[in-house]
């Protein structure tokens, strides 16, 4: 029976363009997922769209001397067409800063004041008397609890992934004018997020333990055993939209809470230009809700939007939050800020046509369940082994054969027991696609690719020709059969190709279902189309273009790096003296319960064996860290760290592809000695 999905990804920060991380970590899959469920007869509403709020936006236009309309307006516009080159079949693409949006983001918080949700929050915040305003979470910068990192911004480290709040980060200054902020009391209303901890229990780690994402739920009750705390979901700014509360003039609405509303937002405009009724796609209980996201994402989907959904009263919640993790690029993690990325509507320019091989190495390298990593030359090898060299190939083969021995007419067929149960590869690449598993769908359907291969081989119609031309027309019915159904399953992976290949064979799509219930695809006498080359070879220059490329960036960042961390506030000689740093060995290494980033370290200091613990695990494994120098603040005041009371710092430089590398002095030195 055809079922309703509302299916959604996440609205991208129109500050900048888009690039192959947020494609195979969200876009991409959503995109495979929605062409399936189409195929398979549901009514479906893929929807989209910029998030045009939020501090990223304020900082964009202020480094390019714009306003945050006029930052919004130039990235909505290269997002969305960068979406339509690569074929992402969105039903709606809206925007957050749409009068119609404001409208239904402020009715929305109105709903949940007039039910008296909020609570109302007297607190002091940073402020920068400087810049005379107050300072949102990501204008306060300074060092990470939980890492160390001493660029983690007031709401989130990048470095170790952790979920801050501006006063947890110590020594804080203002990203605005540089400063040491100020405390000043303001009223805000927040969402009690503890008062729902049990109904996020009872949902999420009880009623989806058996078909939510590990990595989903890990991150979920990470968060509930930590406790949740109220959280405000106003802001003192003026860009965003307005709160709609006389006694808040000048606060807008937090951009998480206004943000995921944009989904809602997107439908009604979808709704209301197509002439249906938005209200059974995000009220209607048969519906089910998917939220396509990357893992930074998981909080707020998972979260604060369920709770704001519920607290409602009249909202579905999710089925499903199908978070990928991150990609990294040239075994380097994606950074915006260094320019180490591959850029989609750059990609689209440099490889014209080629949309559908970027799909393919990207579905193929999805970071389903860890973090992976693109390369140009596995991008070179998949497309001319995998794409060139298996499919193409056979399609090619195929094509040819039928027109060289059959004039291009299906001949009669003969049984082979090997083609019979051709619909079970739709079969299995449907199950997977079910479970949100594009890597094993794709390659359940690159499987028959090869099984066609293999057939050919095996059966040699170009030498049967001559010897046992009787054969030809049963061997090459049943590799039109084989054709036929890679054109059928193509779609969701290769949408251009299939279109290509159902051209080629003069059929139209079908069905899934009609997939998995029949093998036989083609029917004697059908006439072809003409042949076309399905893929072309990438050559080496064109790879050395992309490699030299980021090479390039990384001269520009080494020789002036713009992005450089500012130099932070002078010290004097007597601050600088008051810093015990020694040298030492690192006798001992573990991790940290329920912390990916961190490590637990036995250090000998010389004058004593100390834990510290360090937002290192990325960096170093377990193994290799026993045995090495160090060198370590000694007299940093002990803290707890996740719950480990961590007794000093060790010093390290960050090289800028993100690498940390020990600093020890050049000769062998004793454990204690000190740096002077």
């Amino acid at each position: 029976m055809p079922k309703r999905f509302t299916v959604t990804s996440a609205l991208p920060y129109a500050n900048g363009p888009v690039h192959i991380g947020h494609l195979a970590g969200v876009y991409i899959p959503a995109d495979i997922y929605v062409r399936f469920l189409r195929r398979q007869g549901h009514d479906v509403l893929f929807v989209g769209g910029s998030d045009e709020h939020g501090i990223p936006v304020t900082i964009r236009a202020k480094k390019e001397g714009t306003t945050p309309q006029g930052i919004v307006d130039k990235y909505h516009e290269l997002i969305k067409n960068t979406f339509s080159d690569l074929n992402i079949t969105f039903d709606v693409y809206d925007r957050t800063s749409a009068s119609h949006h404001h409208k239904n983001a402020a009715d929305f918080f109105l709903n949940l004041y007039q039910k008296n949700i909020f609570e109302v929050e007297e607190t002091e915040q940073y402020y920068d008397e400087e810049a005379g305003e107050f300072l949102a979470d990501r204008y306060i910068v300074g060092e990470c609890p939980t890492c160390g990192n001493p660029d983690a911004y007031g709401d989130q480290c990048e470095k170790c992934g952790s979920t801050l709040s501006p006063r947890e980060l110590i020594n804080p200054k203002s990203a605005l004018s540089g400063n040491i902020p100020v405390l000043r009391a303001t009223k805000n209303w927040s969402l009690p997020l503890n008062q729902y901890e049990e109904f996020l229990r009872s949902w999420i780690l009880e009623g989806h333990q058996n078909d939510w994402k590990s990595n989903v739920l890990g991150q979920v009750k990470s968060w509930l055993d930590d406790g949740l705390k109220p959280r405000a979901m106003t802001r003192d700014l003026d860009w965003g939209v307005a709160v709609p509360l006389d006694e808040a003039a000048g606060k807008v609405l937090y951009v998480w809470f206004d943000a995921p509303i944009g989904y809602i937002s997107a439908t009604k405009k979808w709704a209301e230009e197509n002439q249906k009724d938005w209200k059974p796609y995000w009220q209607d209980p048969n519906t089910q809700l998917i939220h396509f996201i990357g893992k930074d994402n998981i909080v707020f989907h998972c979260v604060i939007f369920p709770v704001m959904l519920k607290a409602h009263g009249e909202f579905i919640l999710p089925q499903h939050v199908p978070a990928n993790e991150f990609l990294n690029l040239e075994n380097d993690k994606i950074s915006t800020s260094r320019n180490h990325a591959v850029w989609a509507h750059e990609y689209v320019q440099d490889f014209p046509g080629k949309q559908d091989v970027l799909r393919y190495v990207l579905t193929a390298n999805m970071p389903e369940n860890k973090d992976n990593n693109f390369t140009w030359k596995d991008f070179q090898t998949k497309n001319n082994s995998e794409l060139v060299g298996i499919l193409g190939n056979f399609f090619n083969r195929v094509m040819v054969l039928t027109e060289k021995y059959h004039d291009g007419i299906v001949p009669e067929p003969e049984f082979f027991d090997e083609i019979q149960n051709l619909n079970a590869y739709p079969e299995r690449i449907g199950k997977f696609l079910g479970k949100f598993e594009f890597r094993n769908a794709l390659m359940e359907f690159m499987n028959l690719a090869r099984f066609g291969n293999q057939f050919l081989q095996v059966q040699e119609p170009w030498k049967k020709i001559k010897t046992e031309p009787e054969k030809v027309s049963g061997i090459m019915n049943a590799a039109l059969q084989i054709a036929a159904m890679i054109a059928q399953t193509a779609e969701p992976f290769l949408p251009v190709a299939a279109g290509k290949m159902l051209e080629m064979l003069n059929l139209e799509q079908k069905s899934w279902q009609d997939l998995e219930e029949n093998s036989n695809q083609i029917s004697v006498g059908h006439l072809l189309g003409k042949t076309e080359l399905l893929f072309d070879k990438i050559e080496d220059e064109d790879i050395e273009k992309q490699l030299n490329k980021l090479q390039e960036t990384k001269r520009k960042n080494l020789m002036t790096n713009p992005n450089a961390t500012p130099q932070k506030p002078e010290c004097t000689y007597e601050e600088f003296q008051k810093m015990d740093i020694r040298v030492g060995t690192i006798l001992e290494a573990k991790k940290v319960e329920k912390a990916d980033k961190l490590l637990e370290l036995k250090v000998d200091t010389g004058i004593d064996v100390r834990t510290i613990v360090s937002g290192i695990a990325e960096h170093f494994s377990i193994d290799e860290l026993p045995g090495r120098k160090c060198t370590v603040l000694v007299n940093l005041a002990p803290r707890k760290i996740r719950g480990v009371e961590s007794h000093g710092m060790l010093l390290f430089t960050e090289q800028p592809n993100g690498k940390f590398t020990f600093v020890n002095p050049e000769d062998e030195t004793e454990n204690g000695c000190q740096i002077a």
